[in-house]
């Protein structure tokens, strides 16, 4: 695709490009996730699709779509549920997510039974060795959606950060690009689920954004700098993993983790909170 002139090889081209087209699509999702303060929607919507993938190869039919089928009821459930039930969003996260977990392990530990525990395994730590050309298609797709939607409803989404309740009566349609950026986050983290895995993604979906939230000082930047950090560690973690035969998915989320700890260390905000004091 897009680094085929650059990498000859073609199973290393598909996992960079792979890694690439996921880091940015969940880091620009995740800098909406933080300042939400709903980091549980990364949690359950991964072990949605973790479920729905376990699903799928139980039933025989093919995984990602059944990962992505699951994840998406999951997303319509969570506003109504919401709604009605009159609980905060992060509540019916937490029930949504306990529900998605019992049926992920319920039929991975069938699947283990029946010898497919390979094949399971796959579900829980992702595969970038067994990628298809169409997988990266898919993912190009979903990670341009993501960024034309931020750039067409930004205002929207912004006000929505800021206060949903606040922008509602200000005549700002809330909802439909609330429950769109849900139905985003879900397909999105379905068809990263076979690159970084189910009990991985969460990392992709928030640690991008909490770094660029120590060097940032409005959304804007984060949009744009989430996304540029989880490019370059992911790049790195891909190019460190074939040199030196080492596991990417977790060797990535390893790498994420430490620079978040450095982030921290070295955060512009913690220096100007430090100097008003």
């Amino acid at each position: 695709m897009f680094l085929e002139p650059l990498i000859p090889n073609n199973i290393v081209c598909h996992a960079m490009e792979a890694m690439i087209l996921a880091s940015i699509s969940c880091a620009i999702l995740g800098v909406f996730i933080t300042r939400m303060n709903l980091s549980s929607i990364g949690v359950t919507m991964s072990h949605a699709a973790f479920a729905g993938a376990a699903v799928g190869m139980f039933m025989g039919i093919n995984s990602t779509l059944a990962a992505v089928a699951f994840c998406v009821c999951i997303a319509a459930l969570l506003g109504p549920l919401s709604d009605r039930s009159r609980m905060s969003a992060d509540t019916t996260l937490s029930v949504l997510f306990a529900m998605s977990m019992a049926v992920a392990v319920f039929f991975i530990a069938y699947l283990q039974y029946s010898g497919k525990g390979l094949a399971a395994g796959n579900l829980l730590f992702g595969n970038l060795l067994s990628l298809y050309r169409q997988d990266i298609y898919l993912l190009a797709l979903i990670c341009l959606i993501t960024v034309l939607f931020i750039i067409v409803f930004y205002k929207e989404i912004l006000a929505i950060i800021f206060n949903m309740k606040i922008a509602e009566a200000s005549g700002i349609r809330t909802k439909p690009v609330y429950y769109a950026l849900l139905f985003i986050t879900a397909i999105s983290v379905a068809l990263c689920m076979n690159i970084v895995g189910g009990l991985l993604i969460f990392v992709w979906l928030v640690t991008p954004a909490a770094i660029a939230y120590q060097f940032c000082f409005n959304v804007r930047s984060m949009f744009v700098v989430a996304p540029l950090v989880a490019l370059v560690i992911s790049a790195t973690g891909v190019w460190a993993g074939f040199q030196y035969t080492l596991p990417i998915s977790p060797l990535v989320a390893i790498l994420l983790t430490l620079v978040f700890s450095f982030s921290v260390i070295f955060s512009l905000k913690r220096r100007v909170t430090s100097n008003k004091g």
